[in-house]
């Protein structure tokens, strides 16, 4: 690797590796000095990326293998899909998703910056912090979330091992869950908090090691279920899969497809933003983006497929449907069989929040305040917010509610990545001026003030025409909007996408950034 170039003994050089070109030399003399540095946010230099292709799509199924993924065929089935219909609709959702996700890699690959760094191209070096805030506040939710589910999972299988029965607990005052189901919670969240500690490393390590292990996990689930039930003619017989869809009337296809459609594209669409956190590592883009097109959509349908033939299962089996794995599990009578599902349910939550829901965080907080706040500080405080807003209290009161709220929110996030796509690959032609996103002297500080208003603007812009929609969604209802709104939230995350970037070309074009 080129340490200088000839002549210019004040510049350092960082060699990148762009798909099968030639190795770029790209001038990366940062002021390390500068409040908006650290050295969690700087670029990766090209010896440390050692991220491959299986490190990636081995990332994709430690994430995707999870309890959202296992029920998402639930909701379109009950509501009148068949089962392969529901398997294609996430397929292609997640095929869909993809593409940006790809696209908005290439830059994390290329340059080894993380996503809130990224961001200060498009938002200002100080603007930056609104849409990277966004960013981390659905990660806190599905945080505290995932991690309330990990706790559960160690809290039913301590009462499987020891014989408890865990409606004997009492609940203590003002915390709402016994003091055994709070110690189960807090040493998940204990876990989770000591790889964040340990570096982007161990999550490498702990996703590496968990792929094949939730692969056969899973593998052996669907085995169970199948050689249980009695194969799948009987899984699969039109009087199971009735029972697995329940009545439905007037079902029509496609007024059921595009919103499970945009729910499915929504589901990863948070990810599909800060993905250049991971791609910083790797080695080419080649890597990244086979490992990604390897991993996602396939684990995904894979995982999905699981989820709904053991369920039709559970109808031949226990007459009746039981679409929750943790209620699966309950019926299970071997205290072994109890143990390792409850052993790799922990372990799949654990791969996917760490991955998905810690990591963003922990850099959007960092760009608040480098010379302050590093990655594992920022990792703490999102580990913090997930106990704050007490986990378990927002499942048992609105479940449902929640999780309509934090997928419809990451929906409109889809405006944060049309200012990103359009900014990188229209505007600037994926060249960026690497030491210049650290400074407030340069291309980024827009001024000197550190705020872009066009991308601000365009931000809002996309995201306005959606909110309706999504709080007559979020609210079950119980705040109305005209039926245009709802119409076009159907559709919210590609609504909010194509116009805040159509909005932020306009606005370049309008009154273009000095240079």
């Amino acid at each position: 690797m080129k340490q200088a170039a000839p002549g210019d003994s004040s510049s350092q050089y960082l060699a990148v590796q762009v798909d099968s070109d030639p190795i770029q030399e790209i001038d990366v003399s940062i002021d390390r000095n500068s409040q908006y540095y650290n050295e969690d946010l700087a670029p990766v230099p090209v010896e440390k990326r050692t991220w491959n292709l299986w490190n990636f799509a081995a990332l994709w199924v430690g994430m995707s293998v999870c309890i959202p993924t296992y029920m998402l065929a639930a909701g379109m089935m009950k509501s009148g899909m068949m089962w392969w219909q529901a398997l294609l609709t996430i397929t292609l959702g997640n095929i869909i998703i993809l593409i940006p996700m790809m696209l908005n890699a290439h830059a994390g690959t290329k340059y080894g910056i993380p996503f809130p760094v990224l961001l200060r191209s498009s938002f200002g070096v100080v603007g930056s912090n609104i849409p990277a805030m966004m960013r981390a506040l659905v990660a806190c939710g599905w945080f505290g979330i995932q991690t309330w589910i990990g706790g559960s999972a160690i809290f039913v299988l301590l009462c499987a091992m020891m014989g408890w029965d865990a409606k004997t607990f009492t609940p203590i005052a003002g915390l709402g869950i016994s003091g055994t189901q709070f110690a189960c919670f807090m040493l998940f969240w204990a876990i989770n908090i000591l790889i964040i500690v340990r570096g982007i490393d161990s999550i490498k390590w702990l996703e590496n090691w968990a792929a094949p292990f939730l692969i056969v996990m899973g593998l052996a689930l669907l085995a169970w279920g199948v050689s249980t039930a009695g194969g799948f003619d009987k899984i699969f017989a039109t009087t199971t899969v009735a029972k697995v869809r329940g009545s439905v009337k007037n079902f029509s296809f496609w007024s059921i497809f595009f919103p499970s459609l945009t729910a499915m594209v929504g589901f990863w669409a948070t990810l599909a933003l800060n993905i250049p956190d991971f791609t910083r590592h790797a080695r080419s883009q080649r890597d990244q983006m086979m490992g990604q097109a390897i991993g996602l959509p396939t684990t995904m349908a894979l995982f999905s497929f699981i989820g709904i033939t053991v369920t039709a299962a559970t109808v031949v089996i226990f007459g009746e449907a039981v679409w929750d794995p943790i209620a699966l599990i309950a019926k299970f009578k071997s205290p072994v069989a109890v143990g390792l599902s409850m052993f790799a349910l922990s372990i799949a939550t654990l791969s996917t929040n760490i991955a998905a829901n810690v990591v963003s965080p922990a850099n959007d907080f960092a760009n608040l305040n480098p010379k302050k706040i590093s990655f594992r500080t920022g990792g703490i405080i999102t580990g913090v917010i997930g106990i704050v807003i007490m986990p378990w209290r927002l499942m048992s009161d609105m479940g449902a509610y929640i999780f309509t709220w934090l997928i419809g929110y990451g929906a409109l996030l889809g405006a944060i990545g049309g200012v990103m796509l359009a900014d990188y690959y229209i505007l600037r032609k994926m060249q960026l001026k690497t030491e210049d996103l650290y400074t407030l002297n340069g291309e980024y500080s827009f001024g000197g003030s550190g705020f872009n208003w066009r991308a601000i603007t365009a931000l809002f812009v996309g995201i306005a025409p959606n909110v309706p929609g999504f709080l007559q969604a979020a609210s079950k209802g119980s705040i109305q909007v005209p039926t245009f709104f709802n119409s076009l939230y159907v559709y919210a995350w590609f609504v909010s996408l194509f116009i805040a970037g159509i909005t932020y070309l306009l606005l370049n074009t309008l009154s273009p950034a000095k240079k």
